[in-house]
């Protein structure tokens, strides 16, 4: 074989070599994405409109977290937040909008002394995604309701479900350990 037959030959083959590398790299940095954000990536890929905007929404999104000091709360911390909680429950028998209220606060309180920023709803949502990606889903239903409750178009059962949404994300602020540990 002469020179030029080799490069004719050797040169498509790296370039299969190196798309099939990167092919190989991009699936799995997304598949990572998905893992991570559980169902929050299918959403963010359906809000983008692709899922390569979904794939840069989403890291710009773990960026942004990095610079968070996301603490845990030492033991005494989460068992006033477990209190009070309790209190919220109980609360509800006699004052269903109310407590709806207080839980948003609570989680709200709770979301801050952990290290998250008060940036809104939105962007509550969007820095709680990457570390909570599987308990959004919660928080944005319950956050409906609230809204809602404010304007007095909810059923006590409407509330009742905003109450366990609150709970199902209130639980993981209050227990997951700090997984972004610098």
């Amino acid at each position: 074989m002469n020179t030029s037959t080799l490069i004719a030959i050797i040169i498509p083959a790296a370039l299969v070599l190196v798309t099939l590398a990167a092919g190989l790299w991009l699936f799995t940095r997304r598949r990572n994405l998905q893992r991570q954000f559980g169902p929050e990536y299918d959403r963010t890929a359906e809000a983008a409109g692709s899922r390569m905007a979904a794939d840069r929404e989403l890291r710009a999104r773990q960026q942004r977290h990095d610079t968070f000091e996301i603490k845990d709360l030492p033991a005494e911390r989460r068992t006033e937040y477990a209190e009070e909680w309790r209190g919220v429950q109980e609360a509800f028998v006699d004052r269903p909008e109310g407590s709806v209220a207080r839980a948003d606060e609570l989680v709200s309180r709770l979301m801050r002394e952990r290290g998250y920023p008060a940036d809104g709803f939105d962007g509550q949502l969007r820095d709680l995604s990457v570390e909570h990606g599987r308990t959004l889903e919660h928080y944005r239903a319950a956050h409906e309701v609230n809204v809602r409750s404010g304007e007095g178009e909810t059923t006590t059962e409407e509330l009742r479900g905003a109450m366990v949404h609150y709970r199902a994300l209130f639980d993981d602020l209050l227990t997951n350990t700090n997984q972004g540990s610098r």
